[in-house]
């Protein structure tokens, strides 16, 4: 498998709690998974989700995370983790939306990285509640997402207009003060 799976924490069965110290609270870590107890480094959640306060928390109370090569390989990976995690959730009403959602911006941040001849890795986040999803795709490329003008007869280009009509929002952007590069977002409803 091209990923390594992580849960800060998951209020699912077979989850594994980790909660953020008073120093890490700004921005929580989520390490390498204890089941397996495979090492990774640290990544932190983007600051967009994680505050100084623990409301972030008890807004998305259902958290996990994967890491992938920029491969074409992390695209299915990246779906099939979604469709597990929603079942995991009870959350399978959104699975086919988030696993579009999640496609699309995995593809981008997969071809952004091997464009960039990065070696380096693309980072997905999904958040939760029983009513909601926030889906966080990171890449190390500096550049912003920009959505392509495409005719009826164009088979690639839609990937960012999936995203604005089937999210109920969505945004990007920089993380210059933690590990570069940028973060695509969007939230979906129940």
């Amino acid at each position: 498998m091209h990923g390594k799976t992580s849960a800060a924490r998951q209020d699912s069965a077979g989850g594994h709690a980790r909660h953020a110290d008073a120093t890490e609270r700004a921005a929580p870590l989520v390490r390498g998974d204890p089941r397996t107890g495979q090492p990774s480094t640290a990544v932190r959640i983007p600051p967009f989700v994680a505050s100084r306060d623990d409301s972030w928390i008890r807004q998305w109370p259902l958290r996990s995370f994967l890491e992938l090569g920029a491969f074409p390989g992390a695209v299915p990976c990246a779906r099939l983790h979604a469709r597990q995690m929603l079942w995991e959730w009870r959350l399978t009403g959104l699975s086919d939306i988030a696993e579009l959602l999640i496609s699309e911006l995995i593809t981008n941040a997969v071809q952004i990285s091997c464009a960039n001849a990065q070696t380096t890795p693309v980072r997905l986040w999904m958040m939760a509640n029983r009513t909601q999803m926030l889906i966080l795709v990171w890449d190390f490329s500096p550049l912003p997402p920009v959505r392509k003008s495409t005719s009826q007869d164009d088979e690639n280009g839609r990937g960012l207009l999936l995203v604005e009509t089937l999210s109920t929002r969505w945004d990007w952007y920089f993380l210059p003060q933690h590990d570069g590069g940028k973060v695509v977002w969007c939230e979906l409803r129940a």
